[in-house]
C-alpha cells in the first residue's frame, strides 16, 4: 500500500468535503452508502482506517480488508475498475446502496475477527473431526472459507437489525454471488442456508454476536 491517496480516520460529518476534494464519484457513493456501518464499527472501538488506493487497479477486489499495524485497512480500489460496478449489475438502481451498505458490513465482520484476535480461529472447544482433517493448504483454505462464512452472518445480521424489510433480498444477492464460487474458499452456501429464516438473528446481541451463534452452529454442523 506504497501509492496511497487517503489513509485517514474517517469523520462522518466532513465526508462531502473529503469527497468534493479527493474522491471520485464512485468512491463517494460507496463511502456514503457504507457510512452507518463505518461509524458503528468505529462506536464499538474497531481501529478502523479507511484506504483509497489512486492507481488504476482493474483486477482488484473493489472493497476489501487488510490488517496492519494493529488496525483495519478498509481498502477501495475503484479507479479504473470495472468490478466496482460489475458486482451490483443485476441489483435494482434502488437497491445498490443497500448491497455495499452489506458488503461493508462484511468487511467490518473481518476487523471484528482481526481485532480480537481470532483470525482463522476456531470457537474455544471446538475440534476439526479425524475425517476432515487435511493438508496444510486445504487447511488453509478451509479456514479462509470459515472466515467469509462468519463474515456473511455478520452482514445478514447487520441487515436484520437495520433493513429488516430488505433481509430477503440482501439474502438473496449474496446467495447469488456465491453461487459462482461453489467449492472454494469463499462458498458461504451452507452458512447461508442457515440464515434463510431471518429468526436466526432475533436474538438479543450486535451483529457480531448473532453472527457468532449461527457461525458455531454451522462448524458443529460440519459446514
Amino acid at each position: 500500500m506504497s501509492r496511497l491517496l487517503l489513509l485517514f480516520s474517517l469523520l462522518l460529518p466532513s465526508l462531502p468535503v473529503l469527497a468534493s476534494s479527493a474522491l471520485t464519484a464512485v468512491e463517494t457513493r460507496w463511502l456514503k452508502a457504507g457510512a452507518p456501518v463505518i461509524a458503528y464499527a468505529r462506536a464499538q472501538g474497531l481501529p478502523l482506517d479507511i484506504v483509497v488506493q489512486p492507481q488504476a487497479a482493474p483486477d482488484a477486489v473493489p472493497l476489501a480488508l487488510g490488517f496492519a499495524d494493529g488496525r483495519c485497512k478498509l481498502v477501495l480500489s475503484m479507479r479504473g475498475n470495472a468490478r466496482a460496478e460489475a458486482v451490483l449489475d443485476a441489483v435494482r438502481a434502488d437497491q445498490k446502496s443497500l448491497m455495499i451498505e452489506a458488503m461493508t458490513a462484511h468487511e467490518i465482520g473481518h476487523c471484528q475477527r482481526y481485532a480480537q484476535g481470532d483470525w482463522h480461529q476456531v470457537p474455544a472447544g471446538f475440534v476439526e473431526p479425524r475425517a476432515r482433517r487435511m493438508a496444510a493448504l486445504t487447511q488453509e483454505l478451509a479456514a479462509t472459507r470459515r472466515e467469509e462464512g462468519y463474515a456473511d452472518l455478520v452482514a445478514l445480521a447487520w441487515m436484520h437489525q437495520h433493513h429488516r424489510g430488505d433481509y430477503l433480498t440482501v439474502l438473496d444477492w449474496m446467495s447469488a454471488v456465491r453461487a459462482g464460487m461453489a467449492s472454494g474458499s469463499h462458498d458461504t452456501a451452507p452458512w447461508l442456508a442457515l440464515a434463510a429464516e431471518p429468526a436466526v438473528f432475533d436474538q438479543a446481541g450486535t451483529p457480531f454476536e448473532q453472527a457468532q451463534q449461527v457461525w458455531g452452529q454451522g462448524l458443529h454442523e460440519g459446514k
